[in-house]
């Protein structure tokens, strides 16, 4: 069996080598949008058509 430490820096330089071929692989990175649009206030909102409808059936 190997000593302790001798195993920690097996560990690590597997780590290491994992780390370093993963910055190697090309990546693709989505711009994000920072500015999201604003929704108008409702006061500023036009004024859409509201309004009641009555149907009778009987």
């Amino acid at each position: 069996m190997l000593p302790p430490f001798i195993i920690e820096q097996i560990r690590r330089r597997e780590e290491e080598e994992r780390c370093r071929r993963e910055a190697e692989q090309p990546r693709l990175e989505l711009p994000l949008d920072v500015y999201h649009p604003v929704e108008p206030k409702r006061e500023e909102r036009e004024p859409s058509e509201r309004g009641v409808v009555i149907l009778d059936l009987g």
